[in-house]
């Protein structure tokens, strides 16, 4: 387990900022976790099980 920053969570699942933050507010996606007065970052466990969700999600569909 580690500490994934936001950039770094845009790279792995190709969403934007701002779709990131609407995805935590609908409570579909991993909170972040604060690390201090002005940072915080993700588990990225749970960015990746996020991540299998989704694929899981298509696969039954498809």
């Amino acid at each position: 387990m580690r500490i994934m920053r936001l950039k770094e969570v845009m790279d792995t699942t190709g969403l934007g900022r701002s779709y990131i933050y609407k995805l935590i507010a609908d409570g579909v996606f991993p909170k972040p976790v604060p690390l201090g007065a002005r940072a915080t970052g993700w588990v990225s466990d749970e960015v990746e099980s996020w991540i299998l969700e989704r694929i899981g999600e298509r696969d039954q569909a498809g």
